[in-house]
């Protein structure tokens, strides 16, 4: 019975902690540029292209468009509507008739006075995306896979409603990292393996290798002189009004941030083969399982290190085809800035990696072998 309670007793508090979560404002909801406006999806209608200016593939301009509101205040009416094109094809979109756009109608009182196009409406397809894979985590793994759902969701909410504000309100962002990456690392081993010390071994673990990461990323962040402005969209957080922010501290947070999701991977991991050796023979000492636990994370440490590179540079295959295009030397390539920036990602984070295997083998075999002994 008290196992049964342990085990609900977990899901219920991630499900009060995604409603929490959610109803957390960000205290930037009510922006000043949205009001007085409503975002809806469009039906295009038809599109009238004759002030488009093509010069190759770059075009330039405006899109005109008949569209019909399908949702909000006005749904149902017809109007006209604009798609500004500046000549960037990273950021241009084209519409066609049968299309579904996504609008923000600017109105005073019951009257349309603009509306203009953002972008093709993909809401829709996003959420039935994501339908499809919690669908197919549940039936593939069950309650195990309904719990990776929860951390899921809790990921998400917390960098979007406790992480990102705060960083806008200039807290410290290497501290605000290290304790929402130890909340969340602590909350999704939890959700995996409930009230039990292994949650306490692998936490420690995947812990004391994020402190690791954080730490040397500061190091050579500075020695590598990596300003943060480095980051995509930097540079417009800044011209929007947050030029006091620091972002190379906020990049260094990202090294481990973006790191800690292996490690925690990795120390689940080793933690779980520890258990199992213990589980086979209960009078192991907490050495030799701490051994076993090393030569499992020697085993995966290959392939994690690997998994970061991957992760990291894939991003970037446009750049480096680029680079190959215009023949440029591998030294040059190796000191540009955002591929130094790049590497330190990669190199720190796989530390990181390095440093989880002893200390979850160590934590784990202290542990969990203690505890069978004193079971014994």
């Amino acid at each position: 019975m008290i196992q049964k309670l342990k085990k609900s007793s977990v899901s219920l508090l991630a499900i009060l902690l995604i409603a929490i979560l959610m109803a957390l404002p960000t205290g930037y909801e009510d922006a000043v540029i949205y009001k007085g406006t409503d975002r809806v999806k469009a039906e295009i209608l038809e599109t009238d292209e004759s002030t488009v200016k093509s010069s190759g593939i770059i075009q330039s301009g405006e899109q005109y468009c008949q569209v019909k509101v399908l949702e909000g205040k006005f749904k149902g009416q017809e109007t006209k509507a604009v798609n500004m094109l500046s000549g960037s094809l990273e950021s241009d979109k084209i519409f066609q008739e049968g299309d579904i756009a996504y609008v923000v109608i600017s109105y005073s009182g019951d009257e349309i006075r603009s509306v203009t196009m953002t972008d093709h409406y993909r809401i829709d397809k996003e959420l039935i995306l994501a339908g499809m894979f919690v669908v197919l985590l549940v039936l593939f793994a069950g309650k195990t896979g309904l719990r990776a759902v929860y951390s899921f969701v809790i990921t998400v909410l917390a960098i979007w409603k406790i992480m990102v504000p705060a960083y806008l309100r200039g807290v410290n962002p290497i501290w605000c990292g290290i304790l929402i990456t130890a909340f969340l690392t602590v909350l999704i081993i939890f959700l995996v393996y409930g009230w039990s010390r292994k949650t306490i071994a692998a936490s420690g673990g995947a812990l004391l290798g994020v402190v690791v990461t954080c730490i040397i990323g500061c190091i050579f962040t500075d020695a590598f002189k990596i300003h943060g402005a480095v980051m995509s969209y930097s540079e417009s957080l800044l011209y929007s009004g947050y030029q006091d922010l620091n972002l190379t501290k906020i990049f260094m947070s990202g090294i481990f941030i973006g790191a800690s999701g292996a490690m925690m991977d990795l120390a689940v991991d080793i933690t779980s083969a520890v258990n199992e050796v213990i589980e086979k023979k209960p009078d192991i000492g907490w050495r030799e399982a701490a051994r076993s636990g090393m030569n499992v994370g020697r085993a995966a440490m290959g392939t994690m290190t690997t998994t970061l590179l991957l992760a990291y540079s894939g991003g970037y295959i446009a750049l480096l085809m680029t680079f190959m295009a215009q023949g440029t030397p591998i030294d040059n390539i190796l000191n540009y800035k955002y591929v130094s920036a790049e590497i330190l990602d990669t190199v720190v984070g796989s530390f990181g990696l390095v440093t989880v295997a002893p200390f979850t083998a160590l934590t784990s075999g202290l542990l969990l072998a203690k505890k069978k002994n004193q079971t014994a």
